[in-house]
């Protein structure tokens, strides 16, 4: 019900709105705000080592079922999509208030919150998968909202394209992954982790995973996506790219980690692949003037930093990468908040153009500082407890490892210089004008970021109590195993994580008070490297049009001989290569000893055969094709089928003459005028058609026949279906659906034959004779209409 509850609620919100106009946000807000508290009832059990499992019979018959787990991963995750959706729910009511497709935003935004809650609670791969996929085309939905615009619909495809490719990687993973464990759910498959490192193909299930992973949390090279998403409304960023969406790849990685986790392979392609990630993000985030851009280029950095810790293992960086998640996800969403206040109350995002804003917004003032506290990792924020936790997971500081310590300092250096920029930038200094007089936003647009920034240093501070019972649960289930809880405020200047921690906030003001320095030699490098994996993504895009392009004009000419001729060729290929490649032809059987009527049934085949050879346009070849139509229905006869012959006999007569009476219309009486060439080519390809037929029948007839089939039909046609004629039965009862869809094909065809007819008699253009007589007479009649003008 967490997980259905979100899509009822969409299903209702456009009419809701229609009924309470701006007071739906604070309505809907209600049913993530029930989910949160509905979760919350499970901290206890989760805490004390007991995850709640849920399974619905979903496909029995192959063993699949549509399995949640709630454990402290999931719960973790769950608690923080429903949480912060409640308040982005609230903020847009305000946000968006007055837009004419507010209730279709409400809609969008539940929809994707049911997928994410989906995705975190899913035990059984499919079902992951299914959710995953549904984020991509929800997120698809809300990054393009505003969809007038070029720049949005391009970012939404872009999105959706990058994300989805991914996605498609992750499923013939996840096929893999079932056929090496034998089972479907991950909880099942986590006591088999071992066993799956030692498979053969372990390599491809690993490579598979994390490229829907990179793909679905903007890691290096797939990056690009993030920062063109922020053409979706602010309460879309604050909640796609804070603790949802994005966050759905480092989920991924986490939930595999005791299956796929701990060899060789993961360690140095998450750690490398995030150390790149982050010093990227960080470097693109330093450039940004955009607060939107400068939020979404340091999400790149925190997702490259969690996916190194969860790369790096242990349980000191299991517990970094958990405690930095609630973090990131605290102010990140109250940042975005922040940015959206700033530019809907001021009309400006850009940094260098606002000032002096702590006056006249003075509570998100107040909101942004408690943000930086935990960005910059400074106590008592959540932060900085994840901080330190990073720091003392790297041990004993070696000259052999000092590069992940360097990238760690590095990166979040980084992050703290742009949460000054964040804070200092916007409201302290001279008051600069704006193209709005600024002004404190609505309540509704202010409850996210004050609560997320009390959230940021309230976890911190009860940090006994979280540990406990969210962070220590979601390290265990990442783990694989009980993790201890040393989380805590010490003071240990023996302690290497402390001097860390002073060289990054040492480093973070002085990139701040050089940032304009650090912004102008970073946009030099860009110009000289001017080529970026955006542009690289239309590259991919043009070359993939002009692609279908030239496989258009190949092959989709408009010929229609060449159409048969390809569609019959293959069909013979399909036929023979397999006779050839896996048991050789067939021997032809000897023929049986046939009465004299049989015999003539066979010879007005051979001459309907060469009567349709030898004809000398295509409407007889079609009218004589029948005689064969009219041989099978004498052989049903002759061999007890009378119900088949008559079925036959029908289909025969109704064909011919449709057949005849639409090839008429297309001129096909004429003498049949291709080149020797070109009858060549057909006969070869319809021996081949016909020969490959006839052989894959005989190697069919040639093997003992099961008579399992037989047996069913006999047994249930009256036990079951009442009728005591079994064709009739299998027809009607048995594959009554195909007959339909058979009967509904035939009618269709039907449909669209006298459709053509009677366009055909519709459009009678005029000859020219008869036209030019027409514009003669109207000149006339306009010559005598003038001349009686000027009587």
């Amino acid at each position: 019900m967490v997980a259905i509850a979100p899509f009822i609620a969409a299903v209702l919100a456009p009419f809701i709105q229609r009924v309470i106009g701006s007071a739906t946000g604070w309505l809907l807000a209600l049913v993530p705000s029930a989910i949160f508290a509905y979760l919350t009832s499970f901290i206890s059990s989760i805490a004390a080592g007991q995850p709640i499992h849920a399974r619905i019979a979903w496909i029995p018959a192959y063993g699949i079922d549509l399995s949640f787990l709630v454990d402290g991963l999931s719960l973790t995750f769950a608690l923080v999509i429903s949480g912060i959706g409640a308040l982005i729910v609230l903020y847009s009511a305000g946000y968006l208030r007055g837009h004419p497709h507010q209730g279709r935003f409400f809609a969008f935004m539940l929809m994707f919150m049911g997928a994410m809650l989906g995705l975190v609670l899913a035990d059984d791969l499919l079902a992951l998968y299914g959710f995953w996929e549904l984020t991509a085309v929800t997120s698809f939905l809300l990054i393009g909202f505003d969809h007038g615009r070029q720049s949005a619909r391009r970012a939404a495809i872009q999105a959706l394209v990058v994300t989805t490719g991914g996605g498609l990687a992750l499923l013939l993973g996840a096929l893999l992954l079932q056929h090496v464990a034998g089972v479907w759910d991950l909880s099942a498959m986590a006591r088999q982790g071992a066993a799956i490192a030692a498979h053969p193909l372990y390599n491809w299930i690993f490579a598979l995973f994390a490229l829907g992973a990179f793909t679905k949390s903007a890691q290096f090279p797939f990056h690009f996506w993030l920062p063109n998403a922020m053409e979706a409304p602010t309460p879309v960023s604050a909640y796609l790219h804070s603790a949802t969406m994005v966050q759905g790849g480092v989920y991924l990685l986490a939930r595999v980690a005791p299956i796929l986790g701990g060899t060789p392979l993961w360690a140095t392609t998450l750690v490398l692949v995030g150390a790149v990630t982050l010093i990227w993000g960080s470097l693109a985030a330093l450039k940004q003037t955009d607060l939107k851009q400068l939020l979404a280029q340091s999400t790149i950095a925190s997702l490259g930093l969690l996916v190194l810790l969860l790369g790096l293992g242990g349980e000191t960086a299991i517990m970094a990468a958990v405690g930095y998640f609630l973090a990131h996800a605290f102010y990140k969403a109250a940042f975005f908040l922040i940015a959206g206040l700033i530019d809907h109350e001021t009309g400006s995002r850009d940094i260098t153009a606002l000032g002096g804003l702590k006056e006249k917004m003075a509570l998100s003032f107040i909101a942004a500082i408690l943000g930086a506290f935990s960005m910059l990792g400074l106590p008592p924020a959540i932060g900085y407890l994840a901080k330190e936790e990073m720091y003392r997971a790297l041990g004993p500081l070696q000259w052999a490892e000092i590069v992940v310590p360097l990238v760690l300092v590095a990166g979040n250096a980084a992050l703290g210089a742009v949460a000054l920029a964040l804070l200092i930038k916007p409201f302290m200094g001279a008051v600069v004008a704006t193209p709005k007089a600024p002004h404190e936003g609505p309540l509704s647009m202010l409850v996210g970021p004050l609560v997320l920034g009390v959230l940021g240093i309230g976890s911190a501070v009860v940090i006994a109590w979280s540990a406990a019972n969210v962070i220590v649960p979601a390290a265990s289930a990442i783990a694989g195993h009980s993790v201890d809880n040393h989380l805590g405020f010490t003071l240990d200047f023996a302690d290497p994580a402390i001097w860390l921690s002073l060289a990054t906030w040492a480093l973070s003001a002085l990139l701040f008070l050089r940032l304009d320095l650090v912004r102008t030699v970073l946009r030099r490098a860009e110009l000289v490297l001017s080529w970026t994996f955006d542009q690289g993504f239309d590259q991919a895009m043009f070359s993939l049009v002009r692609l279908a392009a030239l496989v258009t004009r190949v092959w989709q000419h408009g010929r229609l001989t060449f159409y048969l001729a390809t569609v019959f060729l293959l069909f013979a290929l399909a036929l023979l290569l397999p006779l050839l490649l896996l048991g050789g032809l067939p021997a032809l059987p000897a023929l049986p000893a046939l009465e004299f009527y049989e015999w003539g049934v066979l010879a007005l085949a051979v001459i309907g055969l060469a009567a349709v050879v030898f004809a000398r346009t295509r409407l007889a070849a079609i009218v004589l094709l029948g005689v064969q139509g009219m041989a099978v229905a004498l052989i049903y006869l002759l061999f007890g089928a009378p119900d088949l012959s008559f079925t036959q006999f029908i289909v025969e007569i109704l064909s011919v003459v449709i057949f005849a009476l639409v090839m008429t219309r297309l001129q096909l009486n004429r003498p049949d005028q291709r080149p020797a060439s070109a009858v060549l080519r057909d006969g070869i390809v319809a021996i081949a058609a016909g020969v490959g037929a006839v052989l894959v029948l005989v190697a069919v007839v040639a093997r003992p026949l099961d008579s399992r089939l037989n047996t069913f039909f006999e047994t249930n046609s009256v036990a079951l279906a009442h009728g005591r004629n079994i064709v009739n039965v299998i027809l009607v009862d048995f594959r009554g659906l195909d007959t339909l869809g058979e009967i509904s094909v035939v009618m269709t065809a039907g449909l669209a034959i006298l459709a053509l007819i009677a366009t055909g008699r519709q459009l009678k253009p005029a000859g020219p004779r008869r036209s030019e007589a027409k514009r003669r007479k109207r000149a006339s009649t306009g010559k005598r209409s003038r001349v009686g003008d000027a009587a």
